[in-house]
């Protein structure tokens, strides 16, 4: 390589210099700049292991917070249950009484109803020989032309009694 010709005494001279700055920057970097370099380093790895300790301060704080929340919540959330099973055994038991009321009120209402539909079922009964002797009169009558009451009031008995209506 014609750079490195140490013939050359202007190599040689460039060689020397670069040994002695080499040597003088080496001394001044290791005396100087490296001690406060490895000082920096030192107090970032301080700062940064009290940082760890103090996040796993924190996350052991924040695990008990949040163990302490769940337990919170568990009791909440169980107040709740027990607070929505009374007031839905209360609201039961309003609807229950609610219903008796409605059901007696009902049973009433239902008893007076047959009451009214037998007497008007015996009214009709009373009347249905009336009618169906009127109505056997009339078509006897139109058909042969005279009807004979005590014949068809007899027929009209007969029917009556054979299907158990009188």
């Amino acid at each position: 390589m014609p750079q490195l010709d140490f013939a050359n005494p202007m190599v040689l001279a460039q060689a020397v210099w670069l040994l002695v700055i080499f040597g003088g920057l080496y001394f001044i970097l290791n005396s100087y700049v490296l001690p406060q370099v490895a000082t920096v380093l030192e107090d970032r790895a301080q700062r940064i292991a009290a940082d760890l300790d103090a996040a796993r301060a924190s996350k052991l704080s924040a695990d008990a917070a949040m163990a302490e929340l769940q337990a919170a919540t568990a009791k909440a959330r169980a107040e709740a249950q027990s607070a929505i099973a009374a007031a839905v055994q209360q609201a039961n038991a309003q609807a229950q009484a609610q219903a008796e009321v409605l059901n007696a009120r009902l049973a009433e209402q239902i008893t007076a109803a047959e009451g009214r539909i037998s007497a008007s079922r015996d009214a009709a009964m009373a009347s249905l020989r009336s009618v169906a002797t009127d109505t056997a009169t009339a078509l006897v009558t139109r058909l042969v032309g005279r009807a004979d009451a005590a014949a068809v009031d007899g027929a009209v008995g007969r029917a009556l009694s054979a299907r158990g209506s009188l």
